[in-house]
């Protein structure tokens, strides 16, 4: 038996002046208490409960020892209470980590809503074009783009597929005019983002058709924002998932190049830790985003 349960024994004697009784509400039997009892006295050098046939009362030492050991056990119970409470009900901070692009894009924008359903949450966005150590970081819920996690603890949930594609504004395209093939791409200005696979090479797919071309960018960033930024001002040919430039494109502020070619899609997976114990702040965050994603019909829109 460990110590709490030897506290909580002994709190029992107490309050209800009685071993047999405290023996019942612990489930111990009534020799199992008295030795417990007994053990607890020999571990702290002290007798805390007097006892004769007909009798049972605390010691002084005793006396004092049950106020401070009842204070113990009601914070214990407020802390478990605490916690079944926010297991139950989203309370708290909610680290959430995802790029810039899509922070800007897909989180801001939901925010009001969550904040107005659950709003006992408080939501903190770290936005980083690097995937951040969920743990170490202290991260709820993260965004990526890869499909796996090296920590096995992490959990991935599938929300959306992308396209990646290129895409220009009609400026540029009207200045320079639009490739009509890859090997024509290589004769433009090329915006690259710096943190895809791979960024100095583009692998085209077309049915049974594959290509590769190596690529140098006249503007190259770690930011998705940046790039777009330039290609709406006519800087070049940017290549960016469609989720980023998906309202660009249906506002014809960009569009799209080469879009008979597919480059290697983007799988948007929602990273947690385990699915063991959840808190509802992190439940509840995570099946908004959810079902707003089914909801707009994102994956087919940026998937087409």
């Amino acid at each position: 038996m460990d110590r709490w349960t030897e506290i909580e024994l002994f709190v029992h004697v107490a309050e209800l002046g009685s071993l047999s009784r405290a023996a019942e509400a612990t489930g111990l039997s009534n020799a199992a208490a008295s030795r417990r009892l007994a053990a607890l006295e020999a571990r702290l050098g002290a007798q805390l409960v007097q006892r004769n046939t007909r009798r049972l009362a605390l010691t002084e030492t005793g006396e004092q020892y049950h106020a401070r050991c009842r204070a113990i056990l009601a914070d214990l119970r407020e802390a478990d209470s605490a916690v079944n409470a926010s297991a139950a009900e989203p309370m708290g901070t909610l680290r959430v980590s995802a790029s810039l692009s899509f922070a800007v894009q897909h989180i801001a924008p939901l925010l009001r809503a969550y904040t107005e359903r659950y709003p006992q949450v408080t939501v903190h966005v770290e936005a980083a074009n690097r995937y951040l150590d969920l743990i170490d970081n202290n991260i709820d819920v993260a965004i990526r783009t890869r499909e796996y996690e090296n920590d096995s603890g992490i959990t991935i949930r599938g929300l959306a597929e992308t396209r990646r594609i290129l895409a220009a504004s009609p400026g540029y395209l009207d200045r320079r005019g639009a490739p009509r093939t890859v090997d024509e791409l290589a004769g433009h200005d090329l915006l690259i983002y710096t943190y895809a696979n791979n960024p100095d090479e583009l692998s085209f797919r077309r049915g049974e058709e594959r290509r590769a071309l190596k690529v140098k960018g006249l503007l190259e960033s770690n930011d998705g924002q940046v790039l777009r930024a330039a290609a709406l001002d006519g800087l070049g040919i940017l290549v960016q998932p469609k989720y980023i430039l998906y309202d660009d494109i249906v506002a014809g502020r960009l569009v799209p190049v080469l879009d008979d070619w597919d480059l290697p899609r983007l799988r948007i997976n929602i990273a947690f830790q385990s699915r063991r114990h959840m808190s509802a702040k992190v439940r509840t965050f995570i099946d908004f985003l959810v079902r707003h994603f089914e909801r707009m019909e994102y994956e087919r829109k940026w998937t087409c």
